[in-house]
Parts: C-alpha cells; sequence; structure tokens
C-alpha cells in the first residue's frame, strides 16, 4: 500500500520531506534484508525464500517508482535541496537491481516508443547529472557510488541498445548519438580522473572502485564497433567526442581507443575516397582541447605510431593517413608549445607560439582558426602596447577581404564585427582600426599607404566625398608628423637560446629583436632571462661549441646588432629631407650586422689602426622588421672579414653622415642644444682628443704600404676622398657652433677654430679643395639632408680628374613678362645654397657671412637650368661679376654621394670621371676665379 502512495504523492509534490524519508527508509530495509538473506549459509532455503519477496519489493519498487523519482529530479531546480535526496533514493533504487530486474524492467514497456523515450530521458538525465555534480566533490564517497551505478546502468542500458535498436528497421541514430555522449562524458568527468588526486586517495579508490575509465571506454570501443555500416552517420559528429576521451592522460586507455580515428578514416574513406570530414572536425577540435589542457608529448607519439601502423595495413590509406598524421603531430607540437606558454607573465613566447599556430593554420588554409589566432595576437601586442605589430597583424585579416559587396564567409571576430555585413564594410573598419594603431605606433609612412586605399574607394568606387575629406585630413596630418614629431630610432638586439633545456621553438635559434623606444639593452636582457630564472647568459658574442648547444641547460646570448638598410631607387642621387630617410634606416628592414673588432698581425703600439680587422656577421630574419611580431627567428647567417683599410673607409664614411645629420638637424631646429655638436666637431678637430685621421695618414698612406698592398690603391685614393670631404662639412659644423656658442664657451670654440685652420691648411693642401653644397627649403628654410649618390664602395681612381677651370659667364637673355612670372613661381619652388665659401684662411669660421637671399638660385627642372647650356640653354645671371656658374665639368660628386666641386691641391688628387645626376639637384656658388 505504502508504494502506491508514496508514487502519488510524489507525482503532485506533496509532502516531499516525508515522501523521500519514507522511501529511504524502504529502501535500507531493503538493502539489509537482502545482505542477511545473502549470508544465510545453515538456511538456504529460508534465505532464498526471503531474497525472493526482497526482489519482489524492489521490482514493485522499481516499476511504480524509478520513473516517478527521475521525473522529480528533471523538475526541481539545482538549488532545490531536496533534488540531492531524490538522487540518492535514485542511486540506491539503481544498486539493488540485478539483471533479471533490468531485464523485467525493459520488457514491461508496453510499446518500443515508450521504451525509447525513457532511455533517451534517462541518458540526458544521467549526463546532466554527471556534469553538474549533486554533491560536493570532497563527497568522495557520495560521488562514487552514484558513478559505479551510472555505469552499471549505462551498461545494462547499452545492451538494451545493441538489442533494440541496431538493425535497419529499428535503427535509432538520436538514441546511439545520446549514449555516445553520455559514456563519454561519464569517462571525463573530474571525479574519475585520478591522476588529480594525491597518491593515498588514488590508491583507496582504486582498491575500493577500481578506475571506472577503463570499463566504460572498452564499453565505447565496443559499441562504436558494434554499429557496423551506421559508422558514417556518426561522422564528423562524434570525432570531438571520441578526441576528448582519447585525451584523457591514461595509457591503456589510450592504446584502446585511438585506432577507432582510424577506423573513422576508413570508413569515411571507402565511402568518398577521402576524409575530408574527419580531418577538418579533427583538426578544429583539436585546438580547443588542447587549448583546454588536454593532451601532452605522450598522446601525440601514442597517435603517430598507432595510425601510422594502421595507415600501413591498408596500401590505399598508407600515402593519405602519413599525410594526416603529419599534419596533426605538426598541430599537436604548436598547440602544446602555446599552452605551455600561454599563462606566463611575459607574454613574449605567446606570441612566437601564436604566429606559429597561425601560420600552420593559412599553410594548410583553415582559414576561420587562422582568422581566431590572428585576434589573439592582436590582443596580446595591444595588451603590452605594441600598436604596430597589432596593426600589422590586424592588415593581414583586412587583405583576405575584397572591397566588394559580397558577405563575409569566415567568422567575424572583434566588438565591430557584428554590424558589419559585408566585405567592404569590415574592411573599411579595419583599416580605420589600422590607421589609429599605425599613429600610435609612429609609423606615419605605413598609415598613409592605407589613407591612400581608402581614399581611392571614397573616391572612384564609393563617391564619399565627405568621407574622402576626412581621410586627406588625416593624411595630411600624417605628413606633417613626419617632419615635425621626433621619432627615436628603436635599437636591435640578436638573442640566442642554446641548450637542449629551452622548448622546440626556441632550442638553439637565434632572433633578432626590436626594442621599444629609448629601451636599454640592461633592461631588455632582464626581460629576456625572467621566463628562464635558471637561463645562464653567455658573455661571448661567438656563436657557442657543441658543448653548449648540445647540453641540457639554458643558455642566452644577447648582442647589439645594426640594421642594414637597402637602398631605396626612388632616393637615389636625391636630396630627402633627413626625417624621411631616417624612417627607413630602422624600419622595413631584414638584414642585421654584428661587427667583431680583433687584432692580426704585427701588432703596433702606437697605431692600433693599421691591424685592426672586423669580423662583420649578417644575420637575414624571416620577415622584415617591424612585423607582425617584435622578432622574427634568423634564417640565415654570413660572416666576412673586414680589412683595417676598409674599416677606416667605413669610420670615415660613418663620420661624415653624422657630421651631416648634426648639421641638417641643428638647421631644422635651432633650438636644439649645442653640447652634442661641440663634442662631436671636437673629437674630429683638435687633435689632442681622438688623433683624428692623422693614424690612418700613418697606417695608409705610406709608401711602404702601396707597395706591400698594390691592390689597395682605389681604396686609398677613396680614404683620401672622405679625408678632404670632411672638410667642409666640418666647416658648416664649426660656422653654426659659432653662431649659437655661449660667451662661456668661446675661448672653447676660439681653441676648436684654430685647431680647424690648421686642419683645414694641411688637408686642402694634400688632397686638394672640396666645396659642400646644402640646401634648404625655401618655402620653409628647413634643411635638407644629402642623399648618398652612387654606391659608397665605388673607388675614384687616380687619373679619373681633372684640374677644372670656370667658365666664361655669359649674358641672360631678356625674357618677357610672362616669363618672369612663372620664373618667379618656379623660384618658389626651389632651393637655395646656404654654405658659404672660405675667402681667406686666417679669417675667423664665425665671422663669415651669413647666407642670403639674393645667392643665385638654379631651377630643379634640367632644362631651365645652366646644366642643360649644353643644348643651347642660357645659365640664369650670377650673384655678382665677380665669378661666374661652372659648367658640369666643373662638378664632383664624391664615392661618398656628396656633390659639390674638387679643386687641385698641391698635388693634383684624381676626379671622378663621372658626374652623377645628382648635380642636376644642387645650386652651387660661384667659385672663384
Amino acid at each position: 500500500m505504502a508504494v502506491p502512495i508514496l508514487q502519488e504523492l510524489i507525482e503532485k509534490g506533496e509532502e516531499e520531506d516525508a515522501c523521500i524519508e519514507l522511501l529511504s527508509n524502504i529502501l535500507e530495509v531493503l538493502y539489509k534484508a537482502q545482505k542477511h538473506g545473502a549470508g544465510e549459509e545453515r538456511h538456504k532455503d529460508r534465505g532464498d525464500t526471503e531474497l525472493v519477496k526482497v526482489k519482489k519489493h524492489i521490482q514493485l519498487i522499481l516499476e511504480r517508482l524509478l520513473h516517478t523519482v527521475n521525473r522529480r529530479v528533471i523538475i526541481l531546480d539545482r538549488e532545490n535541496t531536496l533534488r540531492s535526496h531524490y538522487v540518492a533514493c535514485m542511486a540506491a533504487i539503481l544498486s539493488q537491481m540485478d539483471k533479471d530486474h533490468y531485464s523485467s524492467y525493459i520488457k514491461a514497456f508496453p510499446s518500443r516508443p515508450e521504451l525509447m523515450d525513457f532511455l533517451m530521458e534517462t541518458f540526458i538525465l544521467f549526463k546532466d547529472l554527471i556534469g553538474k555534480m549533486v554533491y560536493p566533490s570532497d563527497w568522495m564517497v557520495m560521488n562514487m557510488v552514484q558513478n559505479r551505478e551510472f555505469l552499471r546502468a549505462i551498461n545494462q542500458f547499452a545492451a538494451t541498445l545493441t538489442e533494440m535498436f541496431l538493425s535497419n528497421s529499428s535503427f535509432e541514430l538520436q538514441l546511439w548519438n545520446n549514449y555516445f555522449h553520455l559514456a563519454v562524458a561519464f569517462l571525463t568527468q573530474d571525479s574519475l580522473q585520478l591522476e588529480n588526486f594525491s597518491q593515498a586517495k588514488r590508491n583507496s579508490i582504486l582498491a575500493k572502485y577500481g578506475d571506472m575509465r577503463a570499463t566504460i571506454g572498452a564499453a565505447i570501443r565496443d559499441m562504436w564497433y558494434n554499429l557496423g555500416h551506421h559508422k558514417i552517420e556518426f561522422i564528423p559528429s562524434m570525432v570531438g567526442p571520441i578526441l576528448e576521451m582519447t585525451l584523457v592522460p591514461e595509457l591503456e586507455l589510450r592504446k584502446s581507443t585511438i585506432p577507432i580515428f582510424f577506423d573513422m578514416m576508413l570508413c569515411e574513406y571507402q565511402l568518398t575516397e577521402s576524409f575530408s570530414r574527419f580531418e577538418d572536425e579533427i583538426l578544429r577540435k583539436l585546438d580547443s582541447e588542447v587549448e583546454g589542457g588536454r593532451g601532452d608529448e605522450q598522446y601525440k607519439q601514442l597517435f603517430e605510431s598507432i595510425l601510422l601502423s594502421c595507415c600501413q595495413r591498408h596500401p590505399e590509406l598508407a600515402k593519405p593517413g602519413e599525410n594526416f598524421v603529419a599534419l596533426v603531430t605538426g598541430l599537436l607540437e604548436r598547440l602544446l608549445d602555446y599552452r605551455a606558454v600561454m599563462n606566463d607573465e611575459n607574454k613574449t613566447y605567446s606570441m612566437s607560439c601564436t604566429v606559429n599556430l597561425l601560420n600552420f593554420y593559412k599553410e594548410i588554409d583553415r582559414q576561420a582558426m587562422y582568422i581566431r589566432y590572428l585576434y589573439k595576437l592582436k590582443d596580446l601586442h595591444v595588451s603590452y602596447e605594441n600598436y604596430t605589430e597589432g596593426a600589422y597583424t590586424l592588415l593581414l585579416h583586412a587583405r583576405l577581404l575584397k572591397w566588394s559587396d559580397e558577405a563575409n564567409t569566415a567568422p567575424m571576430q572583434g566588438l565591430h564585427s557584428p554590424s558589419l555585413h559585408t566585405q567592404r564594410q569590415l574592411k573599411e573598419a579595419l583599416y580605420n582600426q589600422i590607421i589609429d594603431y599605425f599613429d600610435q605606433g609612429k609609423m606615419w609612412e605605413e598609415a598613409i599607404h592605407i589613407c591612400k586605399e581608402l581614399a581611392e574607394q571614397y573616391e572612384s568606387e564609393v563617391f564619399d566625398y565627405e568621407m574622402l575629406s576626412d581621410i586627406l585630413q588625416r593624411e595630411a596630418k600624417f605628413y606633417e608628423k613626419i617632419l615635425k614629431v621626433l621619432r627615436p630610432s628603436p635599437d636591435y638586439f640578436a638573442v640566442g637560446y642554446y641548450g637542449q633545456g629551452f622548448p622546440p621553438f626556441l632550442r638553439n635559434k637565434v632572433f633578432i629583436y626590436r626594442g621599444k623606444e629609448y629601451e636599454r639593452r640592461e633592461d631588455f636582457e632582464m626581460q629576456l632571462l625572467s621566463p628562464f630564472p635558471n637561463a645562464e647568459q653567455l658573455k661571448s658574442t661567438s656563436p657557442p661549441g657543441q658543448d653548449i648547444t648540445g647540453s641540457l641547460g639554458q643558455y642566452i646570448q644577447c648582442f647589439t646588432v645594426q640594421p642594414v638598410e637597402e637602398a631605396k631607387v626612388r632616393f637615389k642621387d636625391r636630396s630627402i629631407p633627413e626625417q624621411i630617410t631616417n624612417f627607413y634606416k630602422a624600419n622595413h628592414v631584414q638584414k642585421f650586422s654584428y661587427s667583431r673588432p680583433f687584432k692580426k698581425g704585427p701588432k703596433d703600439p702606437d697605431n692600433e689602426f693599421a691591424t685592426m680587422w672586423i669580423e662583420r656577421t649578417t644575420f637575414i630574419t624571416a620577415y622584415p622588421l617591424p612585423g607582425i611580431l617584435r622578432w622574427f627567428a634568423v634564417t640565415s647567417t654570413t660572416t666576412t672579414i673586414i680589412s683595417p683599410l676598409e674599416n677606416a673607409i667605413e669610420t670615415m664614411m660613418k663620420t661624415n653622415e653624422k657630421i651631416m645629420s648634426e648639421i641638417n638637424r641643428h638647421q631644422n631646429d635651432p633650438s636644439l642644444p649645442i653640447n652634442p655638436l661641440s663634442m662631436l666637431l671636437n673629437g674630429i678637430v683638435d687633435p689632442a682628443v681622438m688623433g683624428g685621421f692623422a693614424k690612418y695618414e700613418t697606417a695608409f698612406f705610406q709608401e711602404s704600404y702601396l707597395q706591400e698592398h698594390p691592390e689597395d690603391e682605389g681604396n686609398i685614393e677613396k680614404l683620401k676622398d672622405l679625408i678632404a670631404w670632411q672638410i667642409p662639412l666640418l666647416a658648416e659644423g664649426i660656422r653654426i657652433h659659432g653662431r649659437k656658442v655661449t660667451e662661456d664657451l668661446r675661448p672653447f670654440h676660439e681653441r676648436m677654430e684654430q685647431c680647424f685652420m690648421q686642419l683645414r691648411a694641411k688637408v686642402e693642401s694634400q688632397y686638394g679643395v672640396r666645396e659642400m653644397v646644402c640646401f634648404e627649403d625655401r618655402r620653409s628654410g628647413r634643411p635638407r639632408s644629402m642623399a648618398w649618390g652612387p654606391d659608397w664602395d665605388r673607388l675614384s681612381h687616380a687619373g679619373d680628374r681633372q684640374v677644372l677651370a670656370p667658365p666664361t659667364p655669359k649674358p641672360a637673355p631678356r625674357t618677357s613678362e610672362s616669363e618672369d612670372r612663372r620664373n618667379e613661381r618656379k623660384e618658389n619652388r626651389s632651393s637655395t645654397f646656404f654654405g658659404y665659401r672660405r675667402q681667406d684662411l686666417r679669417q675667423s669660421i664665425s665671422e663669415l657671412p651669413e647666407p642670403k637671399e639674393e645667392k643665385r638660385r638654379l631651377s630643379r627642372n634640367m632644362t631651365e637650368s645652366s646644366l642643360g647650356s649644353s643644348e643651347g640653354k642660357q645659365p640664369l645671371p650670377s650673384r655678382d661679376t665677380t665669378g661666374a656658374q661652372p659648367s658640369t665639368a666643373g662638378l664632383s660628386l664624391s664615392p661618398t654621394g656628396f656633390g659639390g666641386r674638387v679643386k687641385s691641391a698641391s698635388k693634383a688628387p684624381p676626379l671622378p670621371r663621372k658626374i652623377s645626376p645628382t648635380v642636376y639637384e644642387t645650386f652651387l656658388e660661384q667659385s672663384d676665379a
């Protein structure tokens, strides 16, 4: 009588506390009676009779209350305290059921649909209770008892599936699908992952309950193979759950379940002659599973060995199977590297692993995953204020889109994406974000390129002139920033990670890093070493030997390298502002060099330059910097030896460049402090400070050196030419210094002038006179830097020059009024010479005349200049009548690229054989008669 009443009350939800208590007491009595009956050995007949009665009572409870209790558990909220009591009653009922109870219970269903509904409901209920545990995780006994009874019930219902729902006429796809998902959820639940428990707790569970994962894993495997030709209906939907199961870190379970993957491959291949659906799904699921913490090196090795072994037994799958295994293991390796560093405080290596992954997905044409990792990388960059790298990263996505109204096919990322339905809308939004990032990263040249592309769309495609106006104004501001905002050039560092203790993506590799603004190498090295506290920093800059690279330790090598600028054709032989050219010296660079000095040959204690050789190592990176990372791996390395003479030429070249740079800086900004210019000039003109270039003369200009090294004759002439060209640069620098020097430093300046006078007289008497031509923009008064002409290593050979005489001036032709107006407009676009001529060696440099507006101008247009006089054109009128404009024969371009005039010395120096196009850009001052 009690059971029907309980059923009625529970279904109505009335007196539930009392119902639960009564049901619990009944189940407890039946449990004790069952144990007592089983223990009656002396009175076997009486014991059997008792067991029969107990089984009947259990059968009654099973038929009337199991389904009712299940329904009540489903209906009650998770927060309801009664729910856990009902679950305990359900587990108690299941624990007292044997095979006969299950069999009779299944047969009791009046129809097949009702049985199927019960199984579906039970599978869903069990999965819900497993995924969202009713009892606290530290209630080990309750959770393990529940799992034990659920496992028994799942296996009993699995037998029912095989018997009643597998044939062609009775197969139920959804029911089988629910079974597999329930079984996998049971196997992967946290309370069964024994490796996460202490050894004592693990031993206790194994002794009392065993490893239930192995039992359910074997059942899943058997049920899969029982499916027969129905397997194809579970591909690719079951790939994810099976993968999740195989990733459980239990060796025997992995060995028994990984072969299911090959069975899936074979099944799809036999029907379609490919397994592309299976491959796509496993790659997609593997990404999320490994990122979530599953998988390890052992799994990668097992997956590779088991599947390769299976493929080799089927010739038709040998090659495609081998390719697939290589693909998956490659992805696994990258995902494991990514997971190992993704939670580090230093995100440097997370960025590297992210790039490895997105490059992998790009290579295998998985665009959705590629874009997913692009945005992961972008977010990392922005969090570290790497705005330039963030912009380049977003640009990769933008380049995948078209300027069209086609719908977006790839999943969109970012907060702005849901409202952007066409590729044009998304690309425009990305471009505006990229422009903002480039602006924040001071990469205005790159922002201008994006602005131009947007402007073309607004002007020619969508005819949105309002947006065109906005983007052109932004572009104009970027041009202004290029010229007016200070941009310090970043330092670059070569970093080598040596030793087997590093992860594979770093091990025994060299990278070039792009430093941040004003970042010191010491600070950079501290950041490098922080993720590897046990790493040892190598003091030498030479490549380490096998004892280092093969050791189990960690060794980091770091030193500064110099970017090697690629020749810009559009800048060649042209006068370009320094603010423009400086950008390309440190950006868009893929080649870097490191110079290590060493001594060779007999030592000269009085002159170290004679034996100062240079070992120059050149590194080439995989991609130009800056890019989507602040560093890239070195792909090739070359080493060259620079002789002492070649080293001297390079040093002189750099010194001349530095002087020119300082001149341009002070011309551009008169408010700059004078101290750097003072130190630079004094270090060159005062022999007591640096020794000047007298050491070079002693080392290389002696007759004995030329006899020993006849092949260096051209380089010797080149060095002399560089020394001679340094004089007009120093003259202009000292003139600026004299104009800006304070009275306190006037004696210092006068001392420097005296030294320069002596130096100038000596150099011009030995190597000839050079007259430097410099420029300033007439509209703004902004100095313009000299552009280097031919390759600097082109030599000036003796005998190639000639002593020139000034040409006879020609009268200027009369021009019409309209021509005068045109000439005036052209003059407004021209440049003026800001230099001066030395009138007398004894005259003080600081007293020389300032540049004047009436100095003769020359149009940039070659056809309107005096350079075209050979074609019948007349030169412009000269400034005065004491001299005339020199002809092209009187102009020289040194190997350094400076345009100007060369005059004879007491010992006539050689002159260039050829006139450079740079001459056409210059405005020359009158030469002396």
